[in-house]
């Protein structure tokens, strides 16, 4: 027997932030509970068997503490809740929900979309030392800034350090134009990018004048002590075992170093082994390291980056 439920939405800004770019939101609730849901003007109608009606309203209204505001929602959101529902942890879902990183320059709330990122700030922000792996579009070097920058503006650290290899993917360094700097800094622009959303790009230059922020290839880091310092070593995949152990004997008092990687993304030659899984196989006991691994349920990305890793995932097995 076919049963009919209305959301009465508060606002235009709630309705088009509860039904995504193209609706894409409606379809993915529709997907995950079978239910119809049809939006006209600021009223939600779910349409289908009692059973998958009570699930589409109850997935909507878990996600309350977003749309109501007119935050936008990922389908991380959506998946994110449906997995509270299933194991009774609204309580849980809430709090993730409410608990607000950080705002980008322009606004932006940032927080955690699934729990497993929700357990990453949290070790970002306890922990000295910490890995996280794990596919593309997870927010594995993303939340590492934005913990890092946070704890940068609250004094709790005199600098920022952002590395990563400069593995030559294709092209040989030596063939590309400008000076060593001009030649690397393809490579660490996301890294530039990441910093960019909290930081006014105008003043980024200034803040590495002064040695506040520095963002360079993993080879700069040898040979030095780094002191109170907030040190992100980002693809470390690329890494050979010597530049991993290297970078992890180089933190020194009161920092804090986060490694992150994608196995399943090495640009290494094919005989060459990954620093970041020697470390992990070899640091795997030592106490007072904290491990992360996101999965393609992770991501926060386009729904389809999502379906693309979960493809590859089940190629590769």
């Amino acid at each position: 027997m076919a049963e009919a439920y209305k959301i009465e939405l508060p606002n235009i800004p709630s309705a088009i932030a509860l039904a995504g770019d193209g609706e894409e939101n409606l379809k993915l609730l529709s997907q995950q509970t079978g239910a119809s849901l049809v939006l006209r003007g600021q009223d939600l109608h779910i349409s289908g068997t009692p059973k998958q009606v009570d699930l589409a309203s109850r997935l909507v209204r878990s996600l309350e503490e977003i749309w109501i505001k007119g935050n936008t929602i990922s389908s991380a959101d959506i998946s994110t809740a449906r997995q509270a529902l299933d194991t009774h942890r609204e309580g849980e879902l809430q709090d993730l929900q409410r608990d607000i990183l950080a705002r980008t320059r322009r606004g932006e709330e940032i927080r955690a979309k699934t729990f497993r990122q929700r357990q990453y700030i949290d070790v970002l922000r306890k922990r000295d030392l910490v890995f996280c792996t794990g596919p593309a579009g997870t927010g594995k070097t993303f939340l590492a800034v934005v913990v890092a920058v946070q704890a940068l503006l609250a004094n709790q650290f005199e600098k920022l350090i952002l590395t990563r290899p400069a593995v030559e993917a294709g092209e040989k360094l030596g063939f590309l134009p400008g000076d060593l700097q001009q030649k690397v800094n393809p490579y660490l622009r996301p890294l530039y990018d990441a910093i960019n959303e909290f930081i006014d790009p105008e003043k980024v230059p200034n803040l590495m004048e002064r040695g506040v922020i520095e963002v360079a290839p993993l080879a700069y880091m040898r040979g030095r002590t780094l002191n109170n310092a907030f040190v992100i070593v980002d693809e470390a995949q690329n890494t050979t075992p010597a530049q991993i152990k290297m970078v992890l004997t180089r933190l020194g008092f009161r920092s804090r170093m986060v490694i992150t990687g994608d196995m399943t993304q090495t640009d290494l030659p094919i005989n060459q082994q990954s620093g970041l899984a020697v470390a992990l196989h070899v640091l795997k006991n030592v106490e007072g390291i904290a491990f992360c691994e996101f999965s393609q349920k992770d991501v926060v990305r386009h729904p389809l980056v999502q379906r693309i890793v979960a493809a590859y995932e089940q190629y590769e097995k």
